[in-house]
């Protein structure tokens, strides 16, 4: 049957959007992977590397049992090799907070935002703190994370956190994330959550042919999972076998011999910090 002019061209919208949808769907779904390491790859490998990866992270002060940060001046190789970017602050231990939480958080989130913008970050970039530590976060701690977010965030940045998403049991009933805890005391604060869970399953290990979403982390809310860590912890990750035999993640066209491994992320975005 002759459709008429009219109702051809209803239909014919109706497929124009319907494929629209579709598209710009699976668009939002769209996964990007990237990677995080506590020293700067150097600048002869971020060529192959960006065959792999859409963003890099990055330290703005000595990370974790470091006492150098060998990222600091590297932002422009980086950008010009067409990396996004994790900006990331170390953050302090309980151990640290006992007495002086608040005024570690002002003092920290100073440093971070003068960082930043010694770095070449513009207002609005996202800063990650860096919490080493996972479970339910004790008083002091959250008031060290709280002040700090409040902080970055009056100061033009935008404010968030790297955090455990692997649920920590606390007694036979109870289990807890950490990114769970955070945000349920959070108030009306605006936090951009990076997760980490290396446990297999919901990660898929050192497989890097496919970025997985964000949500699959176990946390719904996650803008950013890192999914590996190297080398990798047996105490979590024992069900991945698709490592190096060395324990590490390596990407591709990377000899291991390098010892050039890597953590990989996933994110929303290819430039989840918005610093470029």
């Amino acid at each position: 049957m002759l459709l008429s002019r009219k109702r051809r061209m209803v239909v014919k919208l109706f497929v124009i959007g319907y494929l629209c949808l579709a598209v710009c769907g699976a668009a939002a779904q769209q996964g990007y992977l990237g990677f995080d390491r506590n020293d700067y790859p150097g600048d002869a490998n971020l060529r192959i590397l960006r065959q792999t990866f859409s963003y890099s992270g990055y330290w703005l002060n000595n990370p974790p049992g470091a006492v150098s940060n060998s990222w600091a001046g590297k932002r422009s190789a980086l950008e010009s090799a067409g990396f996004g970017f994790l900006v990331l602050f170390n953050g302090r231990l309980d151990k640290e907070l006992r007495r002086n939480a608040t005024t570690l958080a002002r003092s920290d989130a100073q440093a971070a935002v003068a960082a930043a913008r010694r770095e070449g970050f513009s207002a609005r970039t996202i800063i990650f703190l860096d919490i080493e530590e996972g479970g339910r976060m004790l008083p002091e701690q959250k008031a060290y994370i709280y002040g700090w977010i409040d902080a970055v965030n009056a100061s033009g940045f935008r404010a968030g956190v790297y955090c455990s998403g692997i649920p920590a049991r606390e007694d036979r009933q109870t289990t807890i994330r950490t990114a769970d805890d955070i945000r349920a005391n959070a108030q009306s604060r605006k936090i951009t959550y990076w997760v980490t869970n290396d446990v297999c399953p919901p990660s898929p290990g050192c497989a890097l042919s496919k970025a997985p979403q964000a949500g699959e982390s176990g946390v719904a809310f996650a803008d950013v999972w890192q999914f590996v860590q190297s080398p990798r912890r047996r105490d979590f990750a024992a069900m991945c076998r698709n490592y190096n035999p060395d324990g590490n993640c390596y990407p591709p066209g990377i000899d291991s011999a390098s010892h050039l491994h890597v953590d990989v992320n996933t994110a929303t975005s290819a430039d989840p910090s918005g610093g470029r």
